[in-house]
């Protein structure tokens, strides 16, 4: 089994996805960042565009984002996310 990074993603109305992925991408308000096992902490704020959550099961998942947060942490990702909208 790959390395896994556990991602939880909330949005304001509950949560979204809970599991484990291998990848994540997102648009912070500074450009894109990626995210990947025993990824450095980071705290940043995420700006509109896509949020790209990878999982060994079932694959890419897409979401269309407008603002939110995000922090990385020990291997676990945790997404506050607006407006989002799965693709």
């Amino acid at each position: 089994m790959a390395d896994m990074i556990h991602c939880q993603l909330l949005s304001p109305e509950g949560a979204v996805f809970d599991g484990q992925v291998t990848f994540v991408g997102a648009h912070a308000l500074d450009g894109r960042v990626g995210i990947l096992p025993n990824h450095a902490p980071l705290i940043t704020a995420l700006g509109e565009g896509s949020l790209v959550l990878k999982t060994e099961s079932d694959g890419e998942r897409k979401w269309t984002v407008r603002g939110g947060f995000m922090e990385v942490l020990d291997n676990h990702v945790s997404i506050l996310a607006e407006g989002l909208q799965e693709s």
